[in-house]
């Protein structure tokens, strides 16, 4: 990931809410209509109950996304592949802290492979499981739906959580994401909580389309506003 550290609000649709036949004009509609990250859901159906896609389509999307491809692996185990994703061109790899025992080995596979390291964590999984981990990772990814499917409701209950790890995070240089039920409602609400990067599906792809992408765009600014009064209020 080649820009430097900043926590300016950053939008990150997911393409799992996409034209899967069309991901790669998806992602550069999205781009095209202001989005600054592409987020990519892997699903492997068994540590979720869902199966979305594998390194062979992050690496076919790749040449058409000109900024950070923010790939989260829904996976068990997360070793094995790595380099895979890597190799297809992930800037950011996000594993899950319940994915496996050796979550520390995984943060420092990704890094050593060339990656930023993310670390995501299950609503259930409180923030301080994190405590042990703020110096080995780029990013912390707050689920804010129990991960496997697109389009759930937001779960109030982890503002809470958000609000600690931006304290236990201090000055270090870590994002923080959330992912699961964002819109131009609970946008303002996780970004006053402290939040910087948002994962948003549905609410960025409604309505649009490639044909016709420009409410992408309008979609995208509705959420930006909001998190951005939401930030100045703060």
């Amino acid at each position: 990931m080649s820009q430097s550290f900043d926590r300016s609000i950053k939008i990150a649709p997911s393409i799992l809410a996409a034209d899967f036949a069309a991901f790669g004009a998806e992602c550069a509609a999205a781009e095209a209509q202001g989005a600054d990250w592409i987020h990519v859901d892997v699903m492997d159906g068994h540590f979720v109950p869902n199966i979305s896609f594998g390194p062979a389509t992050c690496a076919a999307i790749r040449p058409h996304i000109k900024g950070v491809m923010d790939v989260h692996l829904m996976i068990s185990p997360v070793d094995p592949y790595i380099d895979a994703f890597v190799q297809a061109g992930a800037d950011i790899l996000t594993a899950h802290l319940e994915a496996g025992p050796h979550i520390h080995r995984t943060l420092q596979a990704i890094r050593a492979g060339g990656a930023k390291a993310g670390l995501a964590l299950n609503p259930g999984t409180p923030a301080e499981a994190a405590a042990g981990l703020l110096d080995d990772v780029d990013l912390i990814c707050v689920m804010t739906v129990n991960p496997g499917f697109g389009g759930q409701k937001f779960i109030h209950s982890q503002i809470d959580k958000i609000r600690k790890l931006r304290t236990m995070i201090g000055d270090r240089p870590v994002h923080i994401e959330i992912d699961g039920g964002i819109d131009p409602v609970t946008a303002p609400l996780v970004v006053a909580a402290g939040a910087d990067v948002l994962v948003a599906g549905s609410a960025v792809f409604r309505g649009g389309s490639v044909a016709d992408p420009a409410p992408y765009g309008r979609n995208i600014a509705a959420i930006r506003k909001m998190a951005n009064d939401a930030l100045s209020d703060t």
